[in-house]
């Protein structure tokens, strides 16, 4: 394909794109509003929160193996077709349980979209020419990141629309997305006998959803120490095992086992988890201390993180132009670790009285070094694996990417609710100010306009310290997401694509299957006579 082709259709994948980011994001700002509009409670916000993310983590693997199987771009539209039925019943919900439903189903075809666009973009363009277009979904990602808040902001405030247009302005951009595939996306059909294996499908989705359903609330509905946590854990764990036992014996497993053999794709998929844990689970509440400690709006909030988003954005786009250009890698990889690290170690500095220049740099190494680390990790693994498993192996790297993040931002919002209290508690305690007072307890978040000024200061200090601190607890995680790229061993980039690649393979097994002499019943050539008794 030309330059101008895969262009014209990445237009419609970087379109769906768009949609999958601007949904976990343009509600950031409405949940709030939209929980009093239905008169839900506390646990019904963090339902509403975690339903998306579950059922996007869990069903990756399922969309990358169906990617396998079954033409790519039907799956695509199939998962945003998902994604406007969700979005559209999110936005006529008249009650909670309607919208935790719509949630769900928007979060399989978030699921699919970021399983598919990657798998798509391997399947038409070689690997050594993928890095100069990793740049324009950094783009997307950006727009959607820094978009999505300032635009929710605005609809709730907006009197004659409301939150229910956070759900509704996805729905022209997921149709625009479908049309442009339609027409832009030219995929060969592969039709082949396949079984899928409900079995281990069941099993992974039911296995992972009850790990996450106990990272989201232990903490929050219960205690990490309690017959909930057992119960959760213990089921999680026995329900994975048996999973891995039906994927070791099927002969069409949801996620191959044997891709594990293959030391790019273990290592990459180690530094994924740890990425994910260390990046998500670290600045998703950078938000939340912009507001709190450093008292500024949601939208002026939303702005304050560009440092990070264009470092992300800039690193990405001018690695992969390097990459495309030499065909070297592993130096990037290598090099975004570290800036990772540093970034997360720098933020670890932070406080209530933290110059907003010092804190850009410090994001802006932060954002560096994953726009250098996320998309080639998914190069590596992609340059590493036959064409036939380039939807498995994506995939997995999406979902456990995505899992560290579920795990990273549940432990950390653990850690620092329990730092906030504590802090706070002290100095209302120094301030001589009675237990309980200033909105300190039951891990409520403040209205910082309703409280004293020397209540706010003590609120303020509190929240600058405990984010601080979550971004120490992360730097160890980046650190090891270095160590597991470091052992990575640098291989040439492929120049051709996914499909060429592909379809190369199916030769050589069709003139495999034509020499190979044919087998007797007894296990025997039939050009050799079978052994008598």
């Amino acid at each position: 394909m030309s330059d101008r082709q895969i262009l014209q259709a990445m237009s419609g994948l970087m379109a769906g794109m768009f949609v999958s980011i601007l949904a976990g994001t343009v509600v950031a700002n409405a949940l709030p509003r939209i929980i009093a509009d239905l008169g839900a409670s506390q646990s019904s916000y963090t339902w509403v929160v975690t339903a998306e993310l579950l059922a996007m983590t869990a069903t990756v693997p399922l969309w990358g193996k169906l990617a396998d199987l079954y033409n790519q771009k039907l799956l695509l539209q199939i998962s945003l077709g998902l994604f406007v039925v969700g979005s559209l019943l999110a936005g006529f919900s008249q009650d909670v349980g309607l919208l935790i439903f719509s949630r769900v189903a928007q979060g399989i075809g978030a699921g699919g979209l970021t399983a598919l666009a990657q798998v798509v973009m391997a399947a038409i363009i070689p690997p050594r020419r993928l890095g100069k277009y990793a740049g324009l979904f950094g783009a997307v990602f950006a727009v959607g990141t820094v978009a999505g808040p300032l635009i929710g902001g605005v609809l709730v405030d907006t009197s004659w629309l409301g939150w229910r247009w956070c759900f509704f302005i996805g729905v022209p951009f997921a149709l625009l997305a479908i049309v442009l595939l339609q027409r832009t996306l030219k995929l060969p059909s592969t039709r082949r006998e396949a079984k899928i294996d409900y079995l281990g499908a069941f099993l992974i989705v039911a296995g992972v959803c009850a790990l996450l359903i106990w990272v989201s609330l232990a903490g929050n509905s219960f205690d990490w120490a309690s017959w909930q946590t057992a119960a959760l854990t213990g089921g999680g764990v026995v329900l994975l095992a048996t999973a891995v036992l039906v994927e070791s014996r099927v002969p069409e497993p949801i996620i191959p086992l044997g891709i594990f053999r293959n030391r790019t794709v273990t290592l990459t998929t180690v530094a994924s988890l740890f990425v994910g844990l260390a990046m998500f689970g670290g600045t998703v509440f950078l938000s939340q201390y912009f507001q709190i400690s450093l008292g500024k709006s949601p939208t002026v909030a939303g702005l304050m993180s560009l440092p990070m988003i264009m470092g992300l954005l800039v690193s990405s786009t001018v690695a992969g132009q390097f990459i495309s250009k030499t065909g070297r890698w592993k130096a990037f990889l290598v090099a975004g670790g570290v800036l990772m690290t540093a970034g997360l170690g720098l933020l670890s500095t932070i406080g209530a009285d933290t110059h907003f220049g010092l804190l850009s740099l410090y994001m802006a190494v932060m954002g560096v070094g994953v726009g250098m680390l996320m998309q080639n990790l998914v190069l590596a693994a992609q340059n590493d694996v036959p064409a036939s498993e380039l939807g498995a192996a994506t995939s997995v790297l999406s979902f456990f990417r995505s899992l560290g993040g579920t795990i990273g931002t549940s432990v950390l919002g653990a850690i620092l609710a329990n730092r906030v209290a504590a802090e706070m508690s002290k100095g209302l305690q120094e301030a001589g100010v009675p237990a309980g007072g200033g909105s300190a307890g039951h891990g409520a978040v403040p209205d910082m306009t309703t409280l004293p000024a020397p209540i706010r200061a003590i609120v303020e200090h509190a929240y600058g310290v405990a984010t601080g601190e979550l971004f120490l607890v992360a730097t160890p995680f980046a650190l090891l997401a270095l160590v597991a790229v470091l052992f990575v061993k640098e291989k040439p980039l492929k120049t051709t694509s996914g499909m060429e690649r592909l379809a190369e393979e199916s030769a050589a097994a069709a003139q495999n299957t034509r020499t190979d002499p044919p087998r007797t019943s007894a296990g025997t050539s039939s050009a050799e006579p079978a052994e008598t008794t």
